[in-house]
């Protein structure tokens, strides 16, 4: 069964006093995302990895999306409050927070350390 945009929309003007995760993940997984992800199993993946931020747990304040707790969802504050929060990540992204072991930043880094190599080597004469 498929639902337009405008009934979801419909359905979360019925509810304001819940958040209605399905229909969030739906819009964004299924209608934003999904129309770009053609293989099955990568639709799944998909719906797994949002699932991880649209739950009910994300509103309980200390979320955290990684297990160092670098990457949390902070809690509710102004605007200033979240800048700050931005400001306070790594510059450079943590593979853990796409879900990569540690050792992922390994190979990252000797694949810029060889691309940034062959460019220099394809400079000189």
């Amino acid at each position: 069964m498929r639902i337009s945009v405008r009934q979801l929309a419909i359905f979360l003007d019925e509810y304001p006093d819940k958040t209605p995760f399905p229909a969030l993940l739906y819009l964004t997984g299924e209608c934003n995302y999904g129309g770009r992800v053609t293989e099955a199993l990568d639709r799944r993946t998909l719906g797994v990895i949002i699932s991880e931020f649209y739950c009910e747990e994300i509103l309980e304040d200390g979320y955290k999306f990684s297990p160092s707790g670098i990457y949390y969802a902070p809690t509710h504050g102004d605007y200033n409050s979240y800048l700050e929060y931005c400001k306070g990540l790594p510059q450079f992204a943590e593979p853990e927070i796409f879900g990569f072991h540690a050792n992922a930043a390994i190979t990252k880094n000797l694949n810029e350390t060889s691309a940034t190599l062959d460019a220099i080597l394809l400079t000189q004469a």
